[in-house]
């Protein structure tokens, strides 16, 4: 079981929650979800939206092959390339809007860095879920 929660006298943000409750599970720890295609290319060069699509089907394709869904996972953490809060927005719009929406509808972070790991990179997103017990 997963409870999603916003507590008394704290900000209700407009995607995610503040807190969540997991019950008895097993963990599903993604690493670092990349633009990348199959054959390991980057999708979407100097494209912000682009990347941040590209990364959440490969988040839907990691989680399918666990037997998770988006609305299992419990925690993201955002990683946007850039210290311009549009770039940061636009990642987040485009990942909010995807086939995978609901795995951002629990706890969240986005962030602005200064490199991730492949050349042109600019989005990367960590993943947690728990698969019901």
């Amino acid at each position: 079981m997963i409870e999603r929660i916003n507590p008394s006298g704290v900000h209700v943000p407009q995607h995610y929650h503040q807190a969540v409750v997991v019950q008895p599970g097993a963990q599903v720890l993604l690493s670092g979800q990349c633009p990348l295609d199959p054959e390991g290319r980057l999708v979407g060069d100097g494209d912000v939206a682009a990347q941040a699509a590209q990364v959440a089907r490969n988040i839907g394709l990691a989680l399918d092959a666990v037997g998770a869904a988006p609305s299992d996972v419990v925690r993201t953490t955002v990683h946007v390339r850039s210290d311009d809060r549009a770039d940061l927005v636009a990642a987040w719009h485009a990942l909010v809007s995807s086939p995978v929406a609901a795995a951002f509808t629990s706890a969240s972070t986005l962030v602005g860095v200064a490199q991730l790991g492949y050349a042109g990179q600019l989005v990367e997103v960590d993943v947690v879920a728990v698969l019901p017990a």
